[in-house]
């Protein structure tokens, strides 16, 4: 996170530079993303708690809310708490057995939860002044390491020596299954990378693009166009929320797969 808030305080720079010449339109569309003390000042500590801490909790406790408090008065015509819990579980319910076949069902828990709680810190930071905290690799690298290596120690514990048969290609040509072996390799260890970064980098583009926005938004002569234009990308980053976690989840489900079918 320490990186992180580097390059936003490097973006809050850069715009300051961009002042030259008496321009007192100023707006530093990184700024949103800067890790702080939630209380006090100074730097940031490994037990420190920080907006992120607070804003992952609110996710936690949302996720509570809806699944636990939500449904606890369970009745045939239902509240809409309980529906909207019901509409996720069948969503997640029907993605993982679709991709993942019934062998799958036994991590429908660990799946359902992290679609949750994506869902909801995508969303809980499209709230005005609160913080994405999904837009910090720090957050979105620590979940995508989390199914990396559950699905890795999963594959080689079911499967044992046979799970390698996931990076040997046994259709494609003898001269060629070593080096497709090599590729298969490679890009199975780039997988917590691709997942995390699609992740945090869709989500931060987004609200970096509504604060740059925003900022025009001082000048009259544009704002009804910056206005018109922030409410569009606000309404496109609501899909973007929703797809984004249904992306991550369905990964998950792809690399759940591998590891209980490992063989091409």
């Amino acid at each position: 996170m320490a990186a992180e808030t580097h390059a936003a305080e490097a973006g809050h720079g850069a715009a300051e530079m961009a002042q030259e010449g008496g321009n007192a339109l100023v707006f530093h569309p990184m700024d949103q993303f800067i890790v702080k003390p939630l209380f006090g000042h100074g730097e940031v500590g490994m037990f420190t708690i920080t907006n992120v801490t607070l804003w992952l909790f609110l996710a936690i406790v949302s996720v509570v809310l809806l699944m636990v408090v939500g449904t606890s008065r369970r009745a045939i015509v239902p509240s809409r708490s309980q529906s909207v819990a019901e509409l996720a579980y069948g969503f997640v319910h029907k993605m993982v057995e679709d991709v993942t076949g019934k062998d799958g069902l036994k991590f429908f828990p660990y799946i359902m939860t992290l679609f949750l709680f994506i869902v909801f810190a995508n969303f809980l930071g499209l709230i005005p002044m609160s913080f994405t905290t999904t837009s910090h690799f720090a957050v979105t690298v620590v979940l995508a390491l989390a199914v990396f290596l559950t699905v890795t120690i999963l594959g080689f514990v079911k499967n044992g020596a046979s799970f390698l048969g996931l990076f040997w290609v046994s259709s494609a040509p003898l001269a060629l299954r070593p080096i497709l072996a090599i590729i298969e390799l490679i890009s199975y260890f780039v997988r917590p990378v691709s997942h995390s970064i699609r992740l945090a980098g869709n989500v931060m583009a987004g609200h970096a693009v509504i604060k740059v926005f925003a900022g025009f938004a001082a000048i009259a002569a544009i704002s009804p166009i910056s206005v018109i234009a922030i409410t569009a990308m606000y309404g496109l980053e609501i899909l973007v929320a929703f797809i984004q976690a249904y992306v991550f989840t369905i990964l998950t489900c792809v690399y759940l797969k591998d590891a209980l079918h490992p063989h091409h």
